[in-house]
């Protein structure tokens, strides 16, 4: 059923989850999915824990705490952009599920056995977790996406703009995003990095 109700948020997003269209994707009655669940925030309940159990959880034997947050920024932004609907979820469900909670001790405790006081890991937690969501979103929103759109787009683009009234934004697009090899997806490490940089310098 959970599985049902992400493929149908996949397509219309949250605000499509209904006891009805879940029951449609299923090929039931809606009725019948009231002997599994009691209500439709049971289900986003549900969607909600799926989403975070397929988030790689840090490794606590990892030997740089960095190492082990930064894949699981990765892996978390990855399973987000798949699932960008569940970005409105995450944080505002009241009875999260076990393997939500699971998550969130597994990081907390990298954290703190990296040394974190307990009001810094609160900290991380909130700086690293806003910067996925927010790059997430962005990224999700792009009109370009391939080598090929990023050309199009910008070509376009500077086709009308004035150089000498716009001098910077002219020289970025034609000395860095028309670059070969340009990949705007590839600025999350680099902000993620200085991010975790900046941590590690007030981590004790």
């Amino acid at each position: 059923m959970l599985e049902a109700a992400i493929r149908v948020a996949d397509r219309g997003g949250a605000e499509a989850i209904t006891m009805r269209r879940v029951a449609q994707e299923l090929g039931v009655e809606a009725m019948s999915l009231y002997h599994h669940v009691p209500n439709k925030d049971a289900i986003l309940d549900g969607v909600v824990d799926v989403v975070f159990a397929a988030i790689e959880l840090p490794d606590a034997g990892c030997g740089d705490w960095r190492d082990a947050i930064r894949a699981r920024a990765s892996s978390a932004r990855s399973v987000l952009s798949r699932h960008s609907w569940a970005l409105g979820l995450v944080d505002s469900r009241r009875t999260p599920g076990p393997a939500t909670l699971r998550h969130h001790d597994a990081v907390l405790g990298v954290l703190r056995r990296a040394g974190f006081t307990l009001p810094m890991a609160a900290h991380a937690i909130s700086l690293i977790d806003s910067y996925i969501s927010g790059f997430v979103i962005q990224e999700v929103n792009l009109p370009v996406m391939t080598p090929d759109e990023v050309k199009e787009v910008a070509g376009g683009i500077l086709e009308n703009l004035p150089a000498d009234e716009l001098p910077y934004l002219t020289e970025m697009i034609v000395d860095h995003a028309l670059r070969p090899g340009y990949d705007y997806t590839a600025e999350f490490g680099y902000g993620l990095d200085l991010i975790l940089d900046a941590l590690e310098a007030r981590r004790k």
